[in-house]
């Protein structure tokens, strides 16, 4: 068993380069499945759900030569089967975004219930519902989805709710679809513009992506021959910047669009960070105990949701009380029981959390249960007074790319060590 071993309080203080973005290189690679061809993906963060995306797409008959550790070459012009591997595929959400691409590639589809990390409900009705409106068939059984399309045809979907996940399914789909299929009540998230701007790279005709709508008028055939780059990690960037409140440090940020930053950012002054904003870096520095806030997670431009953990660990240091609102999932606030293992005041109660600030935090073995949980477990470790022991590392290892590396070279004492 690992465990990453981190002893504080430590100020971090340097220059961190943020990775390509995980939510937009999971669904990247599943649209290769689109192209009739070979394509180049770079900037590609070099962690566990890309690896195992890469395992499933050479089972599906794609062919991939690793450039380097974050640059890759696929082939998808044999795809050989249209069963994927349903023991992979049930082991990350984005696996679903197999089903988009190969209604679109092949007309069918089987895989297993996506994984990921447990967050409470995660249906996917509206993936459903919108594969559905294109034509295709979908039956769920004893934990197998097997989708099916004899012509899929544009048409106008509908999202009962903002879903980033189905509207990327949806376009994917739609892609190749005979037609004009219009997405109402589409997801803005920035790595739903990077999947269509990829698209359209390779010959798609996607208008609209980061609008309330996205219009896909269906073309024949996906050229590929190109290079594509992956967009920077706003969540990634996002932990830094906490991280630098959280420890009182000062840290620039290079290779990151600041625009995707704005609600951080605001947060992050509201509280008595001080942020300067260059363009592609940003720099955040805090030299006081942080003030209290309310926050409330919201889709795109609100909040993440993917960044409520890593703010819960500033709000549980900060002076007076505060509150944050997880409107997002049911199951996000696991962390706050491993923070109160560390001296934190926090209280759960079904979507709300409150924060009751303490002075400091202190060291203790605590349990990372999911991706962001663990990431803001490792900013609370560096924070705290201490020795603190994390497990379940395989969450974390899901979304950073050497997270400990990154938070050692601006001054972290942090080890992984296998017990």
């Amino acid at each position: 068993m690992e465990k990453l071993v981190v002893t504080g309080p430590t100020p971090l203080k340097g220059e961190v380069v943020i990775s390509g973005a995980k939510n937009a290189a999971v669904a990247l690679l599943p649209a290769t499945l689109l192209i009739d061809g070979v394509c180049t993906i770079e900037n590609l963060p070099n962690i566990s759900d890309i690896k195992i995306s890469c395992e499933i797409l050479e089972k599906l008959g794609a062919k991939i030569t690793w450039n380097n550790k974050n640059s890759i070459t696929i082939d998808t012009t044999n795809i050989t089967t249209t069963t994927a591997p349903l023991d992979l595929t049930s082991k990350f959400r984005a696996s679903y975004y197999i089903i988009g691409a190969m209604l679109g590639r092949k007309g069918e589809i089987e895989v297993g219930m996506p994984g990921g990390c447990k967050l409470g409900a995660r249906p996917i009705d509206q993936h459903i519902k919108g594969f559905e409106m294109l034509g295709a068939t979908v039956n769920l059984d004893r934990g197998t989805i097997y989708a099916k399309a004899d012509k899929l045809k544009g048409a106008p979907v509908y999202m009962d709710i903002v879903s980033v996940g189905a509207t990327i399914n949806v376009m994917l789909s739609a892609v190749l679809a005979e037609g004009t299929t219009t997405i109402d009540n589409a997801a803005k998230e920035p790595h739903i513009v990077d999947v269509a701007n990829f698209l359209n790279t390779m010959g798609a005709d996607i208008r609209g992506a980061g609008t309330d709508v996205i219009k896909i008028n269906g073309v024949k055939k996906l050229h590929g021959n190109a290079t594509y780059s992956v967009v920077p990690d706003q969540i990634e960037a996002g932990t830094f910047m906490l991280a630098a409140v959280a420890t009182r440090g000062d840290l620039t940020l290079k290779n990151c669009i600041t625009k995707h930053l704005e609600s951080i950012t605001a947060k992050i002054v509201e509280v008595g960070g001080n942020v300067e904003d260059y363009g592609d870096s940003i720099r955040v520095w805090c030299d006081k105990r942080p003030s209290g806030a309310n926050i409330k997670t919201l889709p795109y431009p609100g909040f993440p949701t993917d960044l409520q953990p890593q703010m819960g660990v500033v709000l549980s240091m900060a002076n007076g009380t505060s509150r944050i609102n997880e409107s997002i999932w049911d199951s996000r606030f696991q962390y706050t029981q491993e923070l109160n293992k560390m001296g934190a005041k926090i209280t759960a109660e079904g979507k709300n959390a409150f924060f009751e600030g303490v002075e400091k935090l202190h060291g203790a073995p605590v349990y990372s249960s999911d991706l962001r949980a663990g990431a803001a477990l490792v900013v609370a470790g560096t924070a705290a007074e201490g020795v603190t022991e994390i497990y379940n590392l395989e969450h974390i290892d899901r979304g950073y790319e050497n997270i400990e590396e990154k938070f050692r070279k601006i001054g972290a004492k942090i080890e992984r060590v296998t017990e």
